[in-house]
């Protein structure tokens, strides 16, 4: 009896860990860009969505490693200039800002992971960007990727 009692626990617990971690996962796009004016692709990404103020400030930290073609898509309400900083993330990130009309302006690259009690160093988007694009670190400069690429999702 007690054995079925602690299977059935068992089989409830595996079923509420299964049911939390697909309540948890966040919706995942394509992303693909191409360069400057041509309409060549230069590079294709599968992004989970951060579009919430919980999943903005919660990003990529705590991830031990991030698949090269794998990344994160920040999606804002508004067109203002961004801030991003690296606390908790373990991975070094190229961030890519992007406006409305999804044209990349200025790409960090390389951006160090980051922990407390460290100060931690914050990087900009140097005009008003609507979105976010986060992927491995170095990868934007293997692509070729640059400022004025289009953003397409």
């Amino acid at each position: 009896m007690k054995a079925c009692h602690r299977l059935l626990h068992g089989l409830l617990g595996l079923s509420l860990l299964l049911l939390l971690s697909a309540q948890t996962s966040l919706p995942r796009k394509e992303v693909w860009i191409t360069g400057g004016g041509s309409q060549q692709e230069m590079a294709r990404f599968t992004v989970e969505i951060a579009e919430t103020p919980e999943t903005w400030e919660r990003g990529l930290m705590e991830r031990a490693a991030l698949d090269q073609n794998a990344g994160m898509l920040f999606i804002f309400p508004d067109v203002v200039p961004r801030s991003f900083w690296m606390m908790n993330t373990l991975i070094p990130l190229d961030m890519l800002f992007i406006d409305a009309n999804r044209r990349v302006i200025n790409i960090q690259e390389n951006a160090l992971p980051c922990a407390a009690p460290r100060r931690c160093p914050t990087y900009n988007s140097t005009a008003p960007a609507k979105y976010v694009l986060e992927i491995p670190g170095g990868r934007a400069r293997a692509l070729g990727l640059q400022a004025g690429d289009q953003v397409h999702f």
